[in-house]
């Protein structure tokens, strides 16, 4: 009786079954990939902060210069994708744990990757503009 009650039972929710999520499937690499980004953002964080310290004072010409020099604007990109990535899965895990309905995390979910997809573009835009432009 222990053994058949102890085989039919299960931690993962109906949903997850269907979906065929469990705790060694999606979740795995979701944490690894917030690991990773984490890491990567570090050292650009730091380069992003001591660039901004270092233009502090700068002129609008200056710190458009400062943009459009092409290292810079691969680093300003990589770190705008990077973040709202991050930003994106951070919410992602914000959102599984506090909704209650699954619509709600559905919704919810959408929404923070639609919202970070869109800012993400958005900011790209802006420093591919400059860049391009000079």
């Amino acid at each position: 009786m222990a053994t058949e009650t102890a085989r039919n039972t299960t931690l993962r929710s109906p949903l997850g079954r269907v979906r065929g999520f469990g705790s060694a499937k999606g979740g795995t690499h979701h944490w690894w990939m917030q690991r990773v980004t984490s890491a990567a953002l570090l050292p650009l964080t730091i380069w992003f902060a001591l660039s901004a310290a270092s233009l502090a004072g700068a002129s609008y010409e200056e710190t458009r210069a400062w943009i459009a020099h092409p290292f810079n604007a691969v680093l300003l990109l990589a770190s705008i994708g990077l973040s709202f990535h991050h930003t994106a899965a951070g919410m992602q895990v914000i959102v599984e744990d506090y909704a209650n309905e699954e619509w709600a995390k559905v919704a919810g979910i959408y929404a923070a990757r639609a919202i970070c997809w869109l800012l993400a573009i958005a900011s790209a835009l802006a420093v591919l503009r400059i860049a391009v432009q000079g």
